[in-house]
């Protein structure tokens, strides 16, 4: 059976997929589309296919012809012996009329001699027992050739028959054969999609272990930039606490400066 002929044809490209999987099949279709082997491989795959698919016409047209051959020929046989028994038929009557009119003329003939040949008449009375006899037998022999042919003939139909069960079991092993090459290709079929299914699961389990570390980067990440808000908060508090010290150190000098001059003023005033 041609390779072509072996390929899956179930149904899991209808499978609805994610996202991802139509993201990795559009990878692999553009990879296989830049292949130029594979594509030569896909196209002989295909001439092998129609290769397979004419020859499986050939031989059903053979196995019709084949078919219409036999038909025919048994239809010439029945035609023959139908035309045999017409004119067995035909004989049959024509030495029955010939039997007939025999008769009569001996019957004549008969009346016209008895009174004077009365020993004549059971000679000859003898005689055609003798030739009844012999036509019996005639006929008990052509019946006995009759029948001798009708057992060939049965032979022979008996020998059609073997050889149409001959053809009908080589048929059948062919379907058994075909339905046991369809059944390890099926087989074949479901360890290759079982090895897919355990691929994507092994992609997805990855996928999501990656993701799962890089979800725990970006937490560090966000922590570390926690802290650093936090460090930068506390600085700008100290900051501000340093500007508010200063500002109190300010006032201090300047009430300070103030005092003395009031002191100076009164000095003088006094």
């Amino acid at each position: 059976m041609p390779r072509a002929m072996l390929k899956d044809t179930s149904n899991n490209r209808r499978r609805i997929r994610t996202g991802r999987e139509r993201k990795h099949k559009g990878k692999q279709k553009r990879k296989r589309e830049t292949d130029p082997e594979r594509k030569e491989r896909e196209r002989e795959r295909e001439r092998e296919r129609e290769r397979g698919e004419r020859e499986r016409e050939r031989e059903r047209g053979e196995r019709r012809e084949r078919e219409k051959r036999r038909e025919r020929e048994r239809g010439e046989e029945r035609e023959r012996e139908r035309e045999e028994r017409e004119r067995e038929r035909e004989r049959e009557e024509k030495r029955e009329r010939e039997r007939e009119r025999e008769r009569r003329e001996r019957e004549r003939e008969r009346e016209e001699r008895r009174e004077r040949e009365r020993e004549r008449e059971r000679e000859e009375r003898e005689e055609r027992e003798r030739e009844r006899e012999e036509r019996r037998e005639r006929e008990r022999e052509r019946e006995r050739e009759r029948e001798r042919e009708r057992e060939r003939e049965r032979e022979r139909e008996r020998e059609r028959e073997r050889e149409r069960e001959r053809e009908r079991e080589r048929e059948r092993e062919e379907r058994g054969e075909r339905e046991r090459e369809r059944e390890r290709e099926r087989e074949r079929g479901e360890r290759e999609r079982e090895r897919e299914r355990e691929r994507e699961r092994g992609e997805r389990e990855r996928e999501r272990e990656r993701e799962e570390r890089e979800r725990e980067r970006e937490r560090e990440r966000e922590r570390e930039r926690e802290r650093e808000r936090g460090e930068r908060e506390r600085e700008s508090e100290r900051e501000r606490e340093r500007e508010r010290e200063r500002e109190r150190g300010r006032e201090r000098g300047e009430r300070r400066e103030r005092e003395r001059e009031r002191e100076r003023e009164r000095e003088e005033s006094g």
